[in-house]
């Protein structure tokens, strides 16, 4: 966003309603999970190294009633939706991998997913349809669920605050668009057996929450993926300054550099991010750890290769300064095996 590094003034929303909420979350999540088998569940959180809220775990229920002898494919053939992630940990896939030195921080993470997503559904291959979870911060509950086209670009859209209500929109889409009565009927049946399920269960159904609308209040930047980066400010205004650029404007760098002739005409094309990295590099003296973590994040979803280098110096730092330790492996182990195909890292 540009304002030429001045400090954005802090959101609305309090922090202690959100320690409040995070911790009401865990303890109903808690209190529900020996419906399903303990050790899987944890097993699931360890790998991953990551929480997973109760919707999670009723959702893969509500699949196994759907089939109970393949729950991950229990929406394959009628809403063409197949649960991965760390639903094949519930599902057992991984003691079946070939490979005993499986990275699940890069299963299922398509091209243009940043550290804070993490994928639990898939759809159509063809424009590599996702959804996951997105997390502000590592070791905190998903803030919502959001879904990717990875061939598309990097746009992250929010779907809802769980995945019955993600599931939900999907089906809503799907049912104006299949024109034929058997298949209508089909999905009717399970978009009536969801929204029982998630009615009974107290999960709200809208696309848009209260509790993501607060969380908007706190998005000091949209990002180029939309899905808005949320960082501590404090009552002074200190944690975010705005990148010299607009969003448009940075677009046009990025693509100046990328579209260069000669070696020559990309150094000169640099020239701008190189004078913004200065920029970060004085946020980051005074606390603002917000303008670096932007870049980086920016740089991540145009895509080119041209920026893995530049991504590789600020996320990580970005990352570490926010005390987001999880997310500085992620993306450097992105970086590092950053692929459109083959995501499935328990193939046989």
């Amino acid at each position: 966003m540009a304002g030429g590094g001045k400090r954005r003034p802090r959101g609305a929303a309090g922090a202690a309603g959100e320690q409040s909420e995070k911790n009401g979350a865990v303890k109903k999540r808690r209190s529900n999970q020996a419906d399903n088998p303990d050790s899987l569940c944890q097993e699931a959180e360890t790998c991953y190294r990551l929480r997973l809220p109760e919707d999670f775990y009723q959702f893969w229920k509500f699949c196994e009633e759907l089939d109970p002898e393949k729950p991950s494919d229990a929406l394959v053939s009628s809403v063409g939706l197949k649960l991965v992630g760390p639903y094949d940990i519930i599902a057992g896939k991984h003691k079946k991998a070939k490979s005993t030195d499986v990275n699940f921080s890069l299963h299922w993470r398509f091209f243009y997913d940043p550290p804070e997503f993490q994928t639990i559904l898939v759809g159509d291959s063809r424009t590599q349809y996702h959804m996951g979870y997105f997390r502000d911060v590592p070791d905190e509950l998903p803030v919502w669920v959001g879904a990717n086209e990875a061939k598309k670009g990097c746009v992250i859209s929010q779907v809802g605050d769980n995945v019955f209500a993600a599931v939900k929109l999907f089906l809503s889409k799907k049912l104006k668009e299949v024109a034929d009565k058997k298949k209508n009927a089909v999905l009717k049946d399970i978009d009536e057996k969801l929204t029982r399920t998630a009615k009974e269960l107290g999960y709200s159904l809208e696309q848009k929450t209260l509790k993501m609308k607060q969380r908007d209040k706190k998005v000091v930047t949209k990002a180029f993926h939309g899905a808005g980066l949320v960082v501590p400010v404090d009552k002074n205004d200190v944690g975010y300054r705005e990148l010299p650029e607009t969003n448009a404007n940075l677009k046009k760098i990025c693509k100046a550099i990328v579209d260069a002739r000669t070696d020559e005409e990309r150094v000169k094309a640099f020239a701008p991010i190189q004078e913004m990295l200065t920029f970060v590099q004085f946020a980051n003296d005074e606390c603002d750890y917000g303008m670096g973590y932007e870049l980086g994040m920016d740089l991540f979803c145009y895509g080119s290769h041209y920026f893995h280098k530049m991504v590789g110096q600020l996320l990580p730092l970005a990352y570490s300064l926010l005390k987001r330790n999880l997310f500085a492996e992620i993306i450097e182990q992105h970086l590092g095996n950053r692929r459109e195909e083959d995501l499935d890292q328990l193939a046989p």
